[in-house]
């Protein structure tokens, strides 16, 4: 392949790119929403537009460093090029629609980083592979819901001693109110963690054909551009997985709910602080597991929290499978 490409392909796997960007709003709408809708705080219309708010205005409280993962610390950026991007976005969005379609609460995040590492190596072996880069991320599949699921347990321990003496009614009314709050969070974390991926993919291939001089960065319009079909994918919402993740795993209060969506949201924060692209749906998962269970381990319904996980296991190789197969196609039609 030259090592430049036709304007009107470049703009074409942009928009590829957004599309992308737009089905993980969709796909991951339920993070954010879920246990706000199932605790009947909000309305699903009113929670998806409250979700999506904060999703678009994340960018101005978080750098960029889960951008700078993605576009260059999984895959070599002297390994990047349009093909590789196409099949990495096209095993991703494939696999969302498969996951989205099935109601099952997989993740994008891992989707893109599995289309990345299939397309690299499909291109040029494992050695286009950013080891320390993918090892982090890697490790995130299980440190992030595992982060949620002890935060959200000793968040309901303590507020359950503090609100000891308070009567249901009164601890019911006052988490309603903070619902708003968590649910905010939650979306400023979802919006600035899994929204840099896509920022990230947009500047590789803008830096692979040139676009960008010497040195990589996030141009402004890719962040307001990937802030805003997250947002737009979040409001069209994903119902199917608000149900799984809202009530299958296990029913929730308003209390349990904001101590779901902070014991998440602190995961998330942190997350991109230290620009690891974690997976909103593993860590919103883990923490209304850990709510379940502080309440008592019968309350989660593992085999449905099991058929997650394997959801999960399952992601990165498929993901980079179908990415692996998109490579070859761009190259025998290109």
């Amino acid at each position: 392949m030259d090592a430049t490409i036709a304007f009107p392909i470049l703009i074409g796997l942009i928009a590829v790119a957004l599309i992308f960007d737009f089905l993980n709003g969709l796909h991951d709408a339920a993070n954010s929403i879920a246990t706000i809708v199932s605790t009947r705080v909000l309305r699903p219309r009113y929670a998806v537009a409250w979700a999506a708010f904060f999703n678009f205005i994340a960018f101005l409280f978080f750098g960029l460093h889960v951008a700078q993962t993605v576009g260059t610390g999984i895959v070599s950026a002297n390994v990047m090029d349009a093909h590789v991007i196409f099949g990495a976005l096209m095993g991703a969005i494939s696999w969302n629609l498969i996951t989205w379609w099935g109601g099952i609460p997989s993740s994008s995040s891992h989707a893109l980083i599995g289309g990345l590492v299939g397309a690299g190596i499909a291109k040029a072996g494992s050695g286009a592979i950013v080891w320390s880069g993918l090892i982090k991320t890697g490790s995130a599949i299980f440190l992030s819901p595992m982060t949620g699921f002890l935060l959200a347990l000793v968040l309901v321990l303590i507020v359950s001693w503090a609100f000891v003496r308070a009567t249901p009614m009164a601890v019911d009314g006052t988490f309603r109110y903070l619902q708003f709050v968590s649910a905010s969070l939650y979306s400023l974390g979802h919006g600035g963690n899994d929204a840099q991926k896509t920022m990230g993919i947009i500047a590789a291939l803008l830096y692979s054909q040139g676009h960008l001089g010497g040195e990589f960065y996030v141009p402004f319009w890719v962040i307001l551009s990937c802030q805003f079909a997250m947002a737009f994918g979040t409001f069209f919402g994903g119902w199917r997985i608000v149900h799984t993740m809202g009530s299958k795993i296990t029913r929730l209060s308003p209390m349990q709910g904001f101590c779901a969506e902070t014991g998440g949201a602190i995961t998330l924060f942190a997350a991109t602080h230290f620009g690891i692209p974690v997976s909103t749906t593993h860590t919103i998962t883990g923490a209304i597991v850990g709510v379940g269970a502080a309440r008592r381990v019968s309350a989660v319904r593992w085999n449905v929290a099991s058929s997650i996980v394997v959801a999960w296991v399952v992601t990165l190789p498929a993901a980079a499978l179908i990415a692996a197969l998109f490579y070859w196609l761009a190259g025998v039609f290109s």
